[in-house]
């Protein structure tokens, strides 16, 4: 656990490609998924919150503090960020924070680590986590300090795009392994989107267990 970092899990999506509604309280196994994140993310981080709009009392299982939107309209993943950048300096001790997507179930459980030690020497930047060559944005380590300018970029620039924001700042990318099985080379980053998506994760879970 890194003591200088909260975490703040993104479920605020409207999963339109999963026919609507939460996409992250799907079942994974004997789970949900939004249960594998948070079983990840909270060994890593100081505080746990989760992002998520509308009637709290769905994620009441969690026992995680529920933070809606401080902007309005439904502004994505980069209003997710903001709210927890607002939140872990009103309520933590943290000078970072992490986001993770609430449906991407097998991040690898070094993330924040090894991102922190790739902002060592440039405390002002972003860490991204990379792989196969390719970022996510939405896994990423985030400087407090940020955060007037993400709500100057997201308000009143009306800017929705994490990567075109990140672009404006010092971030540096930190590429992390894919996971091998047995039949397959899998993303660690894999995030769930689709029916076939949830089949598929459902393959490598079993595969991952001892």
């Amino acid at each position: 656990m890194d003591r200088n970092v909260a975490g703040i899990i993104l479920a605020g999506g409207q999963s339109r490609r999963m026919g609507g509604g939460d996409k992250p309280l799907l079942s994974l196994g004997n789970e949900r998924l939004i249960d594998h994140v948070a079983q990840r993310l909270k060994p890593q981080v100081a505080a746990l919150g989760l992002n998520a709009n509308g009637d709290p009392a769905r994620f009441a299982a969690m026992d995680l503090p529920v933070l809606e939107d401080t902007v309005p309209g439904h502004a994505g993943p980069l209003a997710g960020i903001l709210t927890g950048l607002e939140w872990a300096t009103r309520q933590t001790g943290c000078r970072w924070l992490m986001s993770a997507a609430g449906d991407t179930p097998f991040f690898p459980e070094d993330l924040v680590e090894r991102l922190a030690a790739a902002t060592r020497d440039r405390p002002g930047a972003i860490a991204v986590a990379s792989s196969d060559g390719r970022w996510h944005p939405t896994f990423a380590l985030w400087p407090l300090g940020l955060r007037d300018a993400l709500r100057h970029f997201l308000v009143d620039e009306d800017n929705r795009r994490v990567s075109a924001f990140m672009e404006r700042q010092d971030y540096v990318k930190v590429e992390f392994p894919m996971i091998e099985t047995d039949d397959e080379t899998i993303d660690p980053f894999f995030n769930v989107n689709t029916p076939d998506d949830l089949a598929a994760a459902e393959r490598l879970l079993q595969s991952l267990r001892p």
